[in-house]
């Protein structure tokens, strides 16, 4: 990877100058998204891709006098792919900004070649901690918000709301393991006990002998972070164990998105989850979201059309702000940096100090209702920046 790293940091340096200058004098901002359309977080990457459509749409693709141009590419689920990507999107698209990402592996590797080639990176989801900590950089920006945001505030409630005796789970990479820590270190700390903890690999092809290991610890809850089709399975099997007739579930809200719901059994019905939104939130944006991909798409929206809603409007503000001029690489960062509109989730607004969105999170439960399992909203834990450090 260090390496690749190099290479691609030698091509940008020679291509970024040009790139920048013809960018600016034309009437196009572009715009690299790096997603994945492919693979097992593919539907992701398809929601986040829908949701910058349908806000780009509303605004007919314009902002401060510009076209706003996306130039798609698959992320893969790999981050030397990803950033294989950014490379090419860099040099030879020579796009004025990058967007995207849903791997954290994928936005560390970013990290240090945007900030080197001076090309801002609004992140989607990719949800690791270290992108506002350890590895934060000046062009770097997250839309989605940190893991800490979430499962700290959430281990809390679950301890002393759900249950004292829970069972963690989480796939086997960075953030799965920034996800049972952030929610164990304030779980335990409200007197809730570990039942066990296990790591499941990405793209799992069977669950049992984890779910065999839950049912052997007897636990009240299980505590879980997947997404995408490790997620389906896990909560199949989970239902086909019968588990859900005796552990409560309390997961992440990549668990049960509506986009997943319907591809799982009903028997999950009751399941609590955390997360940043909610459908049935009634402010005017949601509203207005939420009947705007109805009408588009036919279908129901989940978290990541809302992310993916949230980060083209970050890009379209900036572009706004600074009258369509990227070049000037200082205005477009404090631009960027002074985000603030009303999105879905609530009021939108970046913390100076981490370049992260300051979220609204909420506790929701999945119910069956007329066009099959949703989310409702059950509390609002409160606003969280994250920490920083």
């Amino acid at each position: 990877m260090k390496v690749k790293s190099r290479t691609v940091l030698a091509l940008l340096s020679t291509a970024l100058l040009s790139g920048s200058l013809a960018s600016a004098q034309s009437g196009t901002v572009k715009v690299g998204v790096i997603m994945p359309f492919s693979g097992v977080y593919a539907a992701l990457g398809e929601e986040g891709w829908r949701g910058m459509n349908l806000y780009l749409d509303s605004v007919g693709n314009k902002a401060g006098g510009k076209t706003i141009q996306l130039i798609k590419e698959d992320e893969e689920a790999d981050p030397a792919v990803a950033l294989k990507k950014a490379n090419k999107l860099i040099s030879q698209d020579k796009v004025d900004l990058l967007a995207g990402v849903v791997l954290t592996p994928s936005a560390y590797a970013l990290a240090p070649v945007v900030e080197k080639a001076q090309v801002p990176l609004v992140v989607f989801n990719a949800l690791g901690n270290d992108l506002t900590r350890s590895r934060k950089n000046p062009y770097v920006f997250r839309a989605s918000g940190s893991g800490w945001q979430f499962n700290h505030p959430f281990g809390k409630y679950v301890a002393e709301k759900v249950s004292k005796n829970t069972f963690l789970v989480a796939a086997d990479y960075a953030f799965g393991k920034d996800s049972i820590k952030d929610f164990k270190e304030s779980y335990t700390a409200a007197g809730g006990k570990v039942a066990g903890e296990v790591y499941t690999p990405l793209g799992s092809s069977d669950f049992s002998s984890y779910l065999a290991r839950i049912a052997a610890a007897k636990p009240d809850a299980v505590y879980t972070f997947l997404s995408g089709s490790d997620a389906i399975l896990f909560l199949k099997q989970f239902v086909q164990f019968g588990l859900n007739k005796s552990v409560k579930l309390a997961v992440s809200g990549d668990m049960v998105d509506e986009k997943l719901l319907n591809s799982v059994d009903k028997g999950i019905a009751g399941a609590i989850s955390v997360g940043p939104w909610v459908q049935d939130l009634s402010n005017a944006q949601n509203k207005l979201f939420v009947a705007a991909y109805k009408k588009k798409y036919n279908d129901v929206p989940g978290v990541y059309a809302l992310r993916g809603w949230d980060t083209a409007r970050v890009v379209a503000e900036a572009i706004k702000k600074t009258g369509g001029k990227t070049d000037d690489k200082a205005a477009l960062l404090a631009a960027l940096r002074a985000t603030n509109f009303p999105s879905p989730h609530g009021n939108f607004k970046f913390d100076p100090a981490t370049q992260n969105v300051i979220h609204n999170i909420y506790v929701r439960q999945v119910v069956s209702g007329p066009d099959g399992l949703v989310n409702k909203t059950v509390v609002g834990l409160g606003s969280f920046a994250d920490p920083g450090k």
